[in-house]
């Protein structure tokens, strides 16, 4: 495949399943070899969409073959940039020139329109599967400001069948409840003030956006499969606040993932988030997993440092990126 005027980038709206089945398949062998990530469901779930004829987004056609996508989804005022990928892959990271090409040439497709869209004020972009720096200069040259971000893995070959947890007095830990969806999302709200994660997912600034990213996660896996039996809260015994959550998902037979960490300003540093992470490694661990994996956003060093020091490692590094109409908050 070369890159010449035989590319031709159109609405993605005018094309069904079948024709992206293969561009899929190629995307999620990529998933389950760079992340040990099942993507299946989720491309079940694109190619619903691509049925209907209501994703937005361009696709990129070399004669009557789809070679690459781009699609992005509308919340109110801001839009999110689902994907964006290009076949195929012989480079030593899995991507060659080429492909990497016609990614940016369906990016700036996707900016184009989003960003002279008039009620769209904010765009987010998390490129999970591209390696940090692939489309880096396509956002710099569209005003995206850019985050890196970590995609780190804790093994858990070999570990014991056990576990200690030591909690402040006063406080207990217990498993996630379908009831405790508001509780936490007020909690997430008030983590994240001020956070660097805030920046670039404007969902943790209030207490209703949290809410939205909560259901995507628990009810419409979001994030793979949410797994309630590796998800616990941390509650004061007398009033009964929540003030500290950990949430995770089956990404795949073998890994798990930690889809949300996080701890009450008011309750930091004395181990709440450590006591989370060593009763999550031991629920998936007991579901089989071999390895979880989370994100950590670069900037946040005291939180990498605490994950290096329970055994993680970076693994593989992305970019998030954010662009924001001027004049607006």
């Amino acid at each position: 495949m070369a890159l010449t005027t035989s590319i031709e980038i159109l609405d993605l709206r005018h094309f069904g399943a079948p024709v992206l089945r293969p561009v899929l398949e190629a995307e999620s062998q990529l998933w389950r070899q760079r992340l040990h990530w099942d993507y299946r469901t989720s491309a079940k779930l694109l190619m619903q969409y691509l049925d209907s004829r209501s994703l937005p987004g361009y696709a990129a056609l070399e004669g009557d073959q789809v070679v690459g996508f781009a699609f992005c989804v509308y919340e109110e005022t801001k839009a999110i940039v689902g994907d964006v990928f290009a076949l195929n892959g012989e480079g030593p990271d899995g991507s060659s020139r080429i492909a990497l090409r016609i990614e940016e040439t369906l990016l700036r497709h996707l900016f184009e329109t989003l960003l002279n869209s008039p009620h769209v004020d904010r765009v987010e972009s998390q490129l999970l599967l591209h390696p940090s720096g692939a489309h880096a200069a396509i956002l710099e040259e569209a005003g995206f400001r850019v985050f890196h971000r970590n995609f780190m893995v804790q093994s858990l070959m070999g570990r014991s069948d056990s576990h200690d947890m030591h909690l402040p007095p006063g406080l207990e830990i217990r498993p996630w409840r379908e009831e405790d969806m508001n509780a936490a999302a007020l909690l997430i709200a008030e983590a994240y003030d001020g956070h660097p994660d805030s920046l670039i997912n404007d969902q943790y600034r209030t207490v209703h956006g949290s809410l939205r990213f909560l259901n995507n996660i628990v009810r419409y896996s979001g994030c793979g499969m949410f797994s309630p039996q590796a998800s616990h809260v941390v509650v004061h015994r007398q009033t009964r606040e929540m003030v500290a959550l950990i949430l995770g998902s089956r990404v795949s037979p073998q890994s798990g993932h930690i889809t949300q960490v996080c701890v009450h300003p008011k309750y930091r540093r004395v181990g709440l988030a450590r006591a989370l992470l060593a009763i999550a490694s031991h629920c998936f661990f007991r579901q089989g997993a071999i390895e979880i994996s989370l994100t950590v956003t670069e900037a946040n060093s005291s939180a990498i440092d605490l994950y290096r020091d329970e055994g993680y490692v970076t693994m593989h590094a992305f970019d998030a990126a954010v662009w924001q109409r001027k004049g607006d908050g």
